[in-house]
């Protein structure tokens, strides 16, 4: 019998890892490029990607709720708050615009409030660093208590130094090993 993080390592092998010329978000190239979206966004993988997050994160003491930069993240984030609630587990969701509503009220945002609540930011997979720092500057601004960035897919670019750097936890649930990829390109 395979595990919930083996199948979900299949299936992003088989239906999320592309190989050919990348330019990714860095502006480095890379001869393969992970699209999280071909999974995060299956009815079949989604729910692996959420148990597996909520295994990742279960010893983080007092999550109110999970999210991150949209995209990306939104995915990551539903399934964590559905298996979550499987799990016994009670997270919320939210989502961080890329810059304030220009109408309505404003909000960069969206969800629960948060204002002193604990928070972990999510991320598909993570290269830079940059689309989590750009969530948590988002998430002070309401003062949420960010406790922790978490990744589906980790590529060993330098987001976990950064991260680190930056004050924050890094935990990451798939690296390159698992999906069989090159360490450096």
């Amino acid at each position: 019998m395979t595990t919930t993080k083996q199948q979900l390592i299949e299936h992003i092998s088989d239906k999320a890892v592309f190989h050919g010329d990348f330019t990714l978000t860095s502006g480095k190239k890379a001869t393969y490029y992970i699209d999280l979206r071909k999974v995060s966004l299956d009815y079949r993988v989604a729910p692996l990607i959420g148990q597996v997050m909520v295994d990742l994160i279960a010893e983080i003491p007092d999550v109110f709720a999970v999210g991150g930069l949209t995209m990306g993240a939104d995915p990551i984030a539903a399934s964590v708050l559905h298996q979550g609630v499987a799990a016994g587990k009670q997270y919320h969701a939210f989502v961080v615009r890329k810059a304030p509503k220009d109408h309505g009220r404003g909000r960069q945002v969206e969800g629960p409030e948060l204002d002193g609540k604990r928070v972990v930011v999510l991320e598909d997979t993570s290269t830079t660093g940059g689309s989590p720092l750009a969530a948590i500057e988002a998430l002070k601004k309401v003062g949420a208590i960010v406790v922790g960035v978490a990744v589906v897919v980790d590529r060993n670019t330098g987001a976990k130094e950064v991260i680190e750097a930056a004050g924050y936890p890094y935990y990451y649930a798939i690296g390159l090993d698992d999906l069989g990829l090159p360490q450096s390109e």
